[in-house]
């Protein structure tokens, strides 16, 4: 091992926190260069010896190659997703292609399909544990749909593929952060932002000072078509200017336009997946998830479609009402619905959301809120680090404790926007828990909530406060996972299962001991008055055609384009014209409900892990909306509640199929029922 690399040291530090202070951009190509040659190494080994093919000389033996390259990946992702400066970006577009032929070299190697086949094929009649079983069988299946069964020249093709594929990602993203920060709008008039909170503003004008703008307002794109400030902006034209820009992202004809990479993208998908026998790139991904095929999935969204789309018209009809009373009426645009939104919440429920920021300081959120929710229902106890440092000054570092004191992990909160990391919200893990590797978990959040003036509080929006307690689900899922093998750490499920422990997670934010124990004043520490707390419960199905509408819409792209064939996916595509004729088609092509994502901004697919997969969030909500009403029949917030979750369904990491998992918690398969009452969807 290069023990004079910092990035493949073993790390001193409490659950092998990576030393960040040690690193610097120059160690990480060195550090996977030499990772990488080590497992190759390892895995030959493996495949080349003479012994008949067992579990430990095979499955064993391979789980255990590749910790450095482990620990290189973890450390270094960690930091080009968050704080990818423009020398971690070319680091990362040097990587790309090597790490795919690395990846290809292992699950394409002939001499290790052979051996996991023929203990696949005995797996009827092998002992080992349930895990022990599983891994085989994941690892078979991995492997026979990454092309491990392919002639030569076959695989020659594919690899060259993968490793195009794996550049224009990159770039894909690499253009949206930079078109995202050359898209914020400057205001040179604070009057032009009326309607924004002090600590709104004063954000404002710390993202212009950061730039050397000072003495304007600069609002930052957030990764979504729509932005928090569209809500509360008086004047008209801030909105439009603000919504035009994000909705420009990727597809000026600049130097940053994502068509082309886009459309490459999808062609290259498609001739991968027919060369792995699929028809198209929707069927190979959903073949190995829950979902099962594409068909299925495209019957649950045309299915919701219909009644999201209808609730839509409704509620753009009201909307339209009140404008049509203002003095100067005008037609409804999509900039101006989140702001005549507010005007009809606060019509119908009394009920003014940006007025509650003040009783959701960020600090009280997360301690008297997310991690005291956790505390109740867990046992879990959380202590702040200072001693310790992560990847950049805001992000922060909580050491967490099991109920019996014993420490469990590290939690790592990166809360603020900036210039070098990606739009969104996410969790990662920097260190995956494995019993094999002697490993415990360090997992970390990432949000993009703007930074105030230094002094000032951080107050946060309802849907920030969501977004908290959502990726926190996430951050349990990594830090309770208790597997052997590393194969099955932390949130390795299914794609279109992963959501669903953050989404059940997002229940406490309004549990009513939750709530009273951390939405409190900022100034008074008076409690949210219980009449508004009322109205936020009678007003959760509002606004949900949209909200629905918006999310379906920019799944249905995502479907769209990966159900072409290789033909159709090879033909000039006018990308615009191609998203139009999508929405018609499944009647989510209402002007004034654009989708969350357009295509070239949509990272979750083009450079992220949800190809084909961006339905999975809704699909999950089923399994989450079912759990939820779980948890009211059993009396909510209670330690037992907490602890079967827990061992049933977190602690299992991807350990076990998950629809087993999830009747093993149940008892029974979920019901869509209850999501369709959420959401407002039924009849």
């Amino acid at each position: 091992m290069d023990r004079t690399n910092p990035v493949l040291a073993e790390s001193p530090l409490p659950h092998g926190l990576p030393d960040y202070s040690a690193i610097r951009p120059e160690d990480y190509l060195p550090a996977f260069e030499h990772a990488c040659a080590v497992q190759r190494t390892e895995v030959d080994r493996v495949a080349a010896q003479p012994a008949s093919p067992t579990f430990e000389n095979t499955m064993r033996a391979l789980e255990l190659s590749g910790e450095l390259l482990e620990r290189a990946a973890h450390t270094f992702y960690t930091v080009a997703s968050a704080d990818a400066t423009a020398e971690i970006q070319e680091i990362e577009e040097t990587l790309a292609p090597l790490m795919s032929a690395h990846q290809d070299a292992i699950v394409l190697d002939a001499r290790l399909y052979a051996r996991i086949s023929t203990l696949h094929e005995a797996l009827g009649e092998s002992a080992g544990t349930d895990e022990e079983r599983y891994l085989v069988e994941r690892w078979f299946r991995e492997m026979s749909r990454a092309g491990a069964g392919l002639d030569d020249a076959a695989k020659e093709r594919l690899m060259a593929l993968n490793q195009r594929l794996s550049v224009l990602t990159t770039t894909f993203e690499k253009n949206l952060l930079a078109d995202t920060n050359e898209l914020a709008v400057v205001f040179e008039d604070a009057a032009d932002l009326d309607g924004l909170t002090a600590g709104e503003l004063s954000a404002t004008a710390q993202a212009a000072t950061e730039r050397g703008l000072t003495g304007t307002h600069v609002v930052t794109l957030t990764l979504s078509t729509g932005h928090p400030y569209l809500s509360s902006l008086t004047v008209r034209e801030s909105r439009r200017r603000i919504l035009a820009a994000s909705r420009a992202r990727g597809a000026r004809g600049n130097a940053h336009d994502n068509r082309e990479v886009l459309r490459e993208i999808v062609r290259l998908r498609a001739e991968r997946a027919q060369l792995l026998g699929y028809p198209d790139h929707a069927a190979y991904v959903t073949a190995d998830e829950t979902a099962g095929s594409p068909e299925a999935v495209h019957a649950m969204l045309r299915r919701l479609a219909v009644p999201a789309a209808r609730n839509a018209r409704r509620e753009q009809e009201k909307l339209q009402a009140i404008i049509d009373g203002e003095s100067v009426p005008f037609a409804l645009e999509a900039h101006d619905w989140a702001f005549y939104t507010e005007k009809v919440r606060a019509a119908e429920y009394d009920l003014d959301t940006a007025a509650l920021r003040p009783w959701f300081e960020a600090e009280r959120v997360l301690r008297d809120g997310v991690f005291f929710a956790a505390e109740q229902l867990y046992g879990i106890g959380f202590r702040e680090r200072d001693d310790l440092h992560a990847y950049h000054p805001d992000a922060r570092v909580f050491e967490v404790f099991e109920p019996d004191g014993s420490s469990l992990g590290l939690f790592v909160l990166d809360l603020y926007t900036r210039d070098t990391k990606r739009g969104g919200a996410w969790m990662n893990s920097i260190v995956a828990q494995s019993e094999l590797l002697g490993t415990t978990p360090v997992v970390v959040n990432n949000l993009n909530v703007s930074k105030p003036a230094p002094g000032t509080p951080t107050l946060l929006t309802l849907d920030e406060v969501t977004t908290l307690f959502h990726e926190f689900g996430h951050a349990l899922h990594g830090l309770f996972a208790r597997v052997t093998y590393p194969h099955f750490a932390g949130t390795a499920v299914f794609r279109d299962f992963v959501e669903f422990p953050s989404q059940v997670n997002e229940m406490w934010m309004f549990w009513p001991e939750v709530l009273a124990n951390y939405a409190r004043h900022i100034e008074t520490g008076q409690p949210l008055p219980e009449d508004v707390v009322d109205r936020l419960h009678a007003s959760e199905a509002f606004n949900q055609g949209f909200a629905t509408s918006e999310y379906l819409a920019a799944s249905w792209l995502d479907q769209a384009w990966h159900s072409l064939s290789p033909t159709a996916a090879g033909e000039s595509i006018d990308v615009g014209a191609f998203e139009a004729a999508a929405l018609a088609d499944i009647g989510l092509d209402n002007p004034v409900v654009p989708p969350r994502y357009a295509s070239t901004y949509f990272a979750h697919v083009f450079s992220g892990g949800y190809s084909a997969g961006y339905y999975s969030y809704i699909w999950s909500e089923v399994l989450d909306a079912d759990t939820v009403e779980w948890f009211r029949e059993n009396g909510g917030l209670r330690r037992e509640n907490g602890d079967r979750f827990r061992q049933r369904l977190l602690g299992v990491g991807g350990s076990k199929d998950p629809l087993e998992a999830y009747r093993d918690f149940r008892g029974r398969d979920a019901d869509i029922q209850p999501l369709l009452e959420r959401r407002g969807l039924t009849d």
